[in-house]
């Protein structure tokens, strides 16, 4: 017996009721089961065989490109030719050739003090500022700590590792000096104490160890620099000093010659000194490099200190002395320097930025043979350069790693996997004719590792957009990063002439190129950019050069609702009744009317200035049209939230929380400029009514508000298709009722460009400039916290804070005349900028006028039904608000394609309204069966192609709309997600299959409806840091992951994600961190990482010849064995450093808590809990045995004592 499905009747009869609106219908939809599982009308839910399930996912980490944030320490393996990085975050960055990157953090997060490779071992030591030493197993791709030894009682300063050695010297705060097994991880008994080390005579502590290094002659004697500018040089056979040098500047660094006889010392006042061991009592050679020489023959001027200097020898040529630091203090204005002292020649290469460490690499590992430096690597704050020192201009090399990233501050990402292959090779061609020139022509030094492309090779291209109005195409295939075009979008604008910047009408301060959002078409080649200064740019892309002027556009999207809440009822002007108001014009395309107002106020001026020349367009992408929005009576345009272009249609669409406008950008024209209000038609679900200001009189002392006029007149109108009739009235649904007047927006087509803005009123002007009185802002707002948001239907609790994150992440603002000096839309400070790219806001950016418009945040054209009755699908826009609302817009486009260019194009209301919990983020479309529908496109072709044949000049469209087969025709899934929930709506009866409540405490940031595996899926991420999948159509979740807490603003407006399992998102200033939500790539991950060690011999040392090996010290490894093992040196008190076991060294081990593995791991833990325990029994019984023996001494004497004593002599 067939089972009798109560639902689907519910639906049928909702879907076929005349009376019910689309809106009710839809909401009626989702709180009828809003666990969401019924099917639509007439369409079975089985006949859709979802073949995702939960098993296809698994969230991890894969690679984390860039320069690493706030770099502290740097290693180089000369033999391996691998470089390792520390940061103040606790992480290490592992880089060798291209491909080879990998990422490590400590679980501490305490900053790395030093790196130390054991070289050609596949081993590194990083010393933390928790006082814990970490021994890193590189053999396998995933680095893992095997053991850690954590300081208890001493603060770790500097480490050194002999070539060759398994003992680690650790110099500490307190001056003393230890030795650790870098096998074993545990401490020697033998110590170096500083008061051993130092001169009896001497009364004072000489400071931390700022340096350690074994003598190149004989590795037996160890040189111990202390800050005060005490230099021991120790014995380490005899436990005594050989020697001391003292010096009244504290020393920085110090390095040896590679013959051990002399060593070099930086010192704070910038000076080097070079020391001989004969004579120890002063320094046979004092320099400051950069201090000016007194006429008077006294010592040169003190410079600044020099942080680190190394001595490194040439055998046919003059030895390198090279140091950062050490310049002139008169010179403040100057760079931070690395000086390069070759013989007599002193070269300074300024740097632009200051400089956390050095290294110079050498081509022998042996610290006793002729060094032979052939480059050096300079870490700086925000960069990395190696310079070639083989050449005479010390050229650098070029960086073949992605760390250029942060060159401008990030603002925006798009990311896109499985591409169209030919992508990335066309956008490398255009973009390898900037390249740079000078760099040196040596391979790049840092050549290590090994790396494959792996089993997964669909191209992916990331885009970022940046501060400075840039946008950087990156291939990212195969999870390496290498940039391939850039693209400078601030060039089609007229540069800002010093001192102009006051007087002319920019909203931004700083940045008012900032990128804000992107669109990219990658089968069209459109790419569209959305700027800080409410503008938009369409580009074409061309593989050759033009010399063009840039087309523009002007829109003026105006909100005119006002709110009339003021103190002084005897000034209120009488509320004109909403039929008898003329409808408002918005401006047309070229409208540049500007309406002045007592002098100063703005009106229709954009932010910027288009460049009115022609520009010459390098090969790449060409603009091919500027729309800007203008200021309006006053206001600034606000800056735009959403944005969406198609190339089949030739349209292009963006909002803000004013309105929505529609641009034609083949004819150069704008289709439709109005309110967010005006796209309901009779349709609104909220039938807002204006109310007497006087009912709301009561406000007037906590929200205090003078706004312009109501009486907002137009003489005329631009009669237009697409025109909306009828006025719509507005009734907020609350207590907290704002009065707001209403004026019909405007829609124009290409047949009206010559109309021209009505003449306003003069009893307007008049009314206006005397409410206002002289030189009165149009608005001040003063607004207590109370009355921060009005409570509307979609909203829910959390929702004031969820706005405040929008605001931030959507760059929606308010400004206010009064608080213009210090609120407009700037980047923070530099710090911040870097760390949040948030933008600082008005204090009235949640005041009641503008928390009752409705922003525009969810745009997309797709062939699809319009309205119920549609029988076909047709070019539709979808549009989402912040209310939750989405309605359609009907495309009307000419019907064939040569018409495109001179028909005009009209855009109208559908009248269909759907409704949803919270800001609509995403829509897609699927078809019957439950496959993605791909909005339509043009397919690529030149626009300044040399054949200009009528062939090769037809658009060729591609269109997905499955209209070919009838029965696949006959109905779509629209999937629509917003901040709170997700639906799916059977079109074109809409009626709502499918509803999932995504999350009640918290909001979604980003939700994108990607492929995988051959099919789709919703993929969502929470505030609360959660990521999601759900099955479409059916909205069932998949999975479920708290993985990344929203700590930053950077994360929000940066997190993406892309088809195939692929997500990525700023997870610093200057890192992009890419991961999967795929099992699949999980699973294949270890196959595409590159491996760090590569088996490679290490260098035979040189034949030291007969003479010198005899008198040269011997310092083999067998004698720091039987110095430092515990047979001779003993062991060291336990309390000083505890050794903790590493979870790592086991290679792909995934859940080491179950199976083998984790049983191996438990009982190598329990073994060294116990060898523990046994070690403290063993010091209990030692204890207890010498007490034993101490008491049969004592009853012996005794004993011996009284043996011949008779009784009574007791």
């Amino acid at each position: 017996m067939k089972k009798f499905n109560f639902r689907k009747v519910l639906d049928g009869l909702t879907a076929s009721s005349p009376g019910g609106s689309a809106g009710g219908g839809g909401a009626g939809g989702g709180s009828a089961h809003p666990g969401g599982t019924a099917g639509a009308a007439g369409t079975p839910r089985e006949e859709i065989q979802e073949t995702l399930t939960s098993d296809y996912f698994q969230i991890c980490k894969t690679v984390r490109h860039g320069f690493p944030y706030l770099p502290t320490a740097l290693a180089f393996d000369p033999v391996q030719k691998i470089l390792a990085i520390g940061t103040r975050t606790g992480a290490i960055r592992i880089l060798g050739r291209p491909g080879v990157d990998c990422y490590c953090q400590h679980e501490s997060g305490a900053a790395v003090l030093q790196l130390q490779f054991l070289i050609n071992e596949g081993a590194l030591v990083s010393a933390c500022a928790d006082d814990t030493l970490h021994l890193w197993n590189l053999r396998q791709k995933r680095p893992a700590i095997l053991h850690s030894l954590k300081f208890n009682r001493e603060r770790i300063t500097y480490c050194h590792l002999p070539f060759q050695s398994k003992w680690l010297y650790v110099g500490t705060e307190r001056g003393n000096t230890h030795i650790v097994n870098i096998e074993s991880f545990i401490l020697s008994g033998y110590v170096i104490m500083w008061n051993k080390a130092i001169e009896l005579s001497t009364k004072t502590h000489p400071g931390p160890v700022v340096h350690l290094s074994d003598s190149p002659r004989d590795e037996g004697k160890l040189l111990i620099g202390y800050e005060n500018g005490t230099v021991v040089f120790w014995d380490l056979r005899s436990k005594r000093a050989d020697l001391r040098a003292y010096y009244d500047e504290a020393i920085h660094s110090v390095a040896w010659h590679h013959e051990g006889k002399q060593f070099m010392c930086s010192h704070s006042d910038g000076s080097l000194t070079l020391w001989n061991l004969k004579s120890p009592n002063r320094p046979f050679q004092t320099t400051i490099p950069h201090g000016k020489i007194q006429r008077d023959g006294k010592k040169p001027e003190s410079c600044k200190p020099i942080l680190k200097v190394e001595y490194k020898t040439c055998k046919n040529s003059e030895p390198f002395v090279i140091f950062s630091g050490g310049l002139s203090y008169d010179k403040a204005c100057r760079r931070p320097s690395l000086t390069i002292m070759h013989g007599k020649a002193i070269t300074v290469l300024e740097m632009d930025h200051p400089i956390v460490d050095f290294l110079t690499l050498c081509e022998t590992p042996y610290p006793n043979e002729f060094q032979e430096p052939y480059a050096v690597v300079v870490l700086l704050e925000k960069d990395l350069i190696v310079v070639d020192l083989t050449q005479s201009n010390f050229p650098i090399f070029e960086n073949p790693y992605p760390i250029d990233i942060h060159e401008s501050p990030v603002t925006c990402t798009e990311y896109f996997a499985d591409c169209p292959p030919d992508l990335i090779p066309v956008l490398y061609s255009v973009g390898a004719k900037h390249k740079k020139q000078g760099y040196s022509n040596k391979e790049w030094p840092i050549s290590g590792g090994a790396w494959n492309l792996g089993a997964q090779t669909y191209p992916e291209i990331i885009i970022t957009g940046h501060a400075d109005g840039s946008v950087k195409f990156w291939d990212a295939s195969a999870i390496t990063l290498q940039m391939l075009y850039k693209l400078k979008t601030s060039k089609v604008f007229e540069k800002q002439k010093p001192g102009e910047g006051k007087a002319t009408a920019e909203i931004v301060e700083e940045d008012p190129f900032a990128v804000q959002m992107m669109y990219w078409c990658p089968e069209s080649r459109i790419f569209c950019v959305a700027g800080v200064s409410a503008y938009v740019v369409v580009y074409r892309f061309s593989k050759h050069e033009v010399n063009t002027e840039i087309a523009s556009l002007e829109v003026r999207l105006q909100y005119e609702v006002e709110d009339i809440i003021t103190p002084e009822p005897e000034i209120i002007p009488q509320f004109p009744d909403a039929s008898s108001q003329l409808p408002s014009l918005k401006s047309l395309s070229g409208s540049t009317n500007t309406v002045a107002c007592e002098g100063m106020m703005k009106d229709s001026i954009p932010c910027l200035s288009v460049k009115t020349r022609p520009v010459r367009m390098p090969p790449g992408y060409q603009a091919d049209l500027v729309i800007q929005l203008v200021w309006v009576d006053g206001e600034p345009p606000q800056q735009i939230t959403s944005l969406a272009v198609n190339s089949a249609y030739g349209l292009v669409a963006f909002g803000n929380c004013n309105g929505l406008a529609v641009v034609d950008f083949m004819q150069k024209t704008v289709l439709l400029s109005m309110g967010t209000l005006e796209l309901y038609g009779s349709s609104d679900p909220y039938q807002r009514q204006p109310r007497s200001p006087r009912k709301s009189k009561q406000f007037a002392a906590g929200l205090t508000e003078l706004s312009d006029s109501p009486v907002s007149l137009e003489l005329e109108r631009c009669k237009s298709p697409t025109s909306v009739k009828g006025s719509r009235k507005l009734s907020l649904p609350t207590d907290l009722k704002t009065d707001l007047d209403h004026v019909n927006g405007h829609c124009t087509s290409p047949t009206s460009q010559s109309c021209s803005s009505g003449k306003r009123l003069s009893s307007a002007d008049v009314s206006k400039a005397n409410r206002r009185g002289p030189g009165r802002p149009p608005f001040r707002k003063a607004q207590s916290a109370a009355c921060m948001e009005i409570s509307l239907p979609v909203t829910t609790e959390g929702y004031i804070s969820r706005r405040a994150v929008l605001q931030q992440l959507h760059g929606i603002s308010s400004f206010s005349h009064d608080e213009r000096h210090c609120t407009a839309h700037t980047w923070m400070n530099k710090e911040n900028r870097e760390n949040s790219f948030s933008r600082s806001r008005s204090s009235s950016v949640s005041s009641i006028d503008r928390d009752s418009k409705e922003a525009i945040t969810a745009l997309y054209f797709m062939e699809s039904f319009a309205r119920k009755n549609d029988s076909a699908v047709s070019p539709c826009l979808w549009v989402g608000t912040g209310l939750g609302m989405v309605l359609i817009l009907s495309l009307n486009l000419p019907a064939s394609d040569d018409l495109r260019q001179s028909e005009p194009v009209m855009v109208s209301p559908s009248g269909t309204v759907l409704t949803l919990k919270g800001a609509v983020l995403t829509f897609a479309c699927l078809d019957c069966t439950g496959t993605l529908i791909h909005p339509p496109y043009e397919v690529w072709r030149d626009p300044h192609s040399a054949d200009d044949g009528e062939k090769t000049r037809k658009r060729k469209l591609v269109m997905h709309s499955p209209s070919s087969s009838q029965d696949m025709g006959d109905h779509q899934f629209a999937v629509i997600c917003s901040e709170k929930q997700a639906k799916v709506f059977s079109l074109p009866s809409q009626t709502c299959l499918y509803v999932h409540n995504i999350t009640e405490t918290s909001f979604l940031l980003q939700a994108d409806v990607v492929t995988l595996c051959n099919s789709v899926c919703l993929a969502c991420f929470c505030a609360n840091g959660h990521i999601m999948t759900l099955s479409l159509p059916s909205l069932r979740p998949l999975l479920d992951i708290n993985y990344l807490p929203v700590t930053d603003m950077r994360i929000a407006r940066t997190f993406c994600f892309s088809n195939e399992g692929q997500a990525l998102y700023l997870s610093s200033p200057t890192e992009i961190q890419r991961l999967t939500y795929s099992q699949e790539m999980c699973d294949n991950l270890q196959d595409m990482l590159g491996d760090l060690f590569t088996p490679v011999e290490t260098p035979e040392a040189q034949n030291r010849g007969f003479l010198k090996g005899l008198f040269g010290g011997s310092g083999q490894a067998f004698d720091r064995e039987e110095l430092f093992g515990e047979a001779t040196a003993g062991k060291a008190s336990r309390s000083l450093a505890q050794h903790i076991p590493g979870s790592g060294g086991i290679e792909g081990v995934r859940g080491a808590a179950g199976g083998v593995i984790g049983d191996l791991t438990r009982a190598r833990i329990a073994l060294d809990e116990r060898g523990q325990k046994l070690g403290e029994l063993d010091e209990r019984t030692a204890s207890m045995m010498a007490s034993a023996e101490a008491f049969s001494k004592h009853a012996h004497e005794v004993m011996l004592k009284y043996k011949d004593k008779k009784w009574y002599q007791f």
